[in-house]
C-alpha cells in the first residue's frame, strides 16, 4: 500500500472529485477515485489508509453500500471523510457508526480545509493513533514477544511482565483492552483485575485472563472472575486476531 493514500468514492468521476483527486496529488500525497460499488470499494479498500465519500447534490447512498462501508472500514480500522449537503451526510450519520467517521465536511468543498484535515489524519495515523490500544501484562518475556508480534500490525500493543508494572502503565496511559496473564508470581491476576476495578479510572477497561490451563476447574475459576473473556496461551495466532476483532465489533455496537 502506497503510503498516506487516499481513496475517493463517488457515483461518477465528477469535476470536483477530479479537482480534490489533483489536489490531494499536488500534496505529495496518493490519491484515486473508485466508484460506489461494493466490488470496486472492496478491490481498492486495502490500498487506501483513508476513504473519501464525495456525495452529490442530493444523493441517497444504497443501503448495502453503507452496511459495507460500517463493517470494512471498522474491521480494517480505517477512517471515512464524508462530503456532502448537510442533509444528505445527516441521513448517512445515522448508518454508519461514529468511530469509522473522522470528519464531515459541506458542498461546496473548501479544498484547503480538506488537505490541512488530511495532513492532520497522516500526522495522527503516523503515530499509531487510530489503532485499538491492547495492554497485555505477563511475566513471560518470550510470550510477552509473541503476542506482540502477532497483535502489532493491527493494534497499538504496549507489553509489561507484573501487574504493578501494570497499574503504573495505566496511571500514564490508556488501553482499549487488557490481556491479563492469571498465573503470575507475586501479584496474582485476579488481585491485578481486583485493584483495576477498585480505581475509577480503570474499572471501565475491559480485561481479558491469558490462562496456560484448561481444565474444567481452572477455567471455571477464570469465569467466576467475571472478564470479559479468556484465552488459552496455546491459542493460534489467526484465532486469536479473529477473537479481537469480534470483541471489538461487539463492544463498538453496544455502545
Amino acid at each position: 500500500m502506497t503510503s498516506n493514500s487516499v481513496m475517493v468514492i463517488g457515483q461518477k468521476e465528477s469535476f470536483f472529485i477530479k479537482v480534490l483527486v489533483k489536489k490531494i496529488l499536488d500534496g505529495r500525497m496518493h490519491a484515486f477515485y473508485v466508484q460506489n460499488t461494493v466490488n470496486a470499494i472492496n478491490k481498492n479498500i486495502d490500498s487506501a489508509d483513508i476513504a473519501v465519500y464525495y456525495m452529490d447534490s442530493g444523493e441517497v447512498i444504497d443501503i448495502s453500500i453503507l452496511r459495507f462501508l460500517s463493517d470494512t472500514l471498522h474491521d480494517k480500522q480505517k477512517k471515512l471523510i464524508l462530503i456532502g449537503d448537510p442533509a444528505d451526510t445527516k441521513l448517512v450519520c445515522e448508518t454508519l457508526p461514529g468511530d469509522v467517521i473522522y470528519e464531515i465536511l459541506p458542498r461546496p468543498l473548501d479544498n484547503e480545509q480538506f488537505m490541512s484535515i488530511a495532513k492532520e489524519f497522516f500526522k495522527r495515523s503516523s503515530m499509531d493513533e487510530f489503532k485499538k490500544s491492547i495492554l497485555v501484562c505477563d511475566d513471560d518475556p518470550n510470550y510477552l514477544g509473541l503476542v506482540r508480534e502477532w497483535l502489532k500490525d493491527t493494534y497499538k500493543v504496549s507489553v509489561v511482565t507484573s501487574g504493578l508494572q501494570a497499574i503504573k502503565w495505566l496511571g500514564k496511559n490508556k488501553a482499549d483492552l487488557i490481556l491479563l496473564d492469571h498465573e503470575m508470581p507475586v501479584t496474582t491476576g485476579p488481585q491485578v483485575l481486583e485493584m483495576l476495578r477498585a480505581d475509577d479510572e480503570t474499572k471501565s477497561i475491559p480485561v481479558m485472563f491469558l490462562t496456560g490451563k484448561s481444565d474444567k476447574e481452572s477455567v471455571l475459576a477464570v469465569v467466576a472472575l467475571k472478564p470479559e473473556g479468556y484465552f488459552l496461551k496455546n491459542i493460534e495466532k489467526d484465532e486469536l486476531l479473529e477473537k479481537l476483532n469480534e470483541f471489538f465489533t461487539l463492544r463498538t455496537a453496544r455502545h
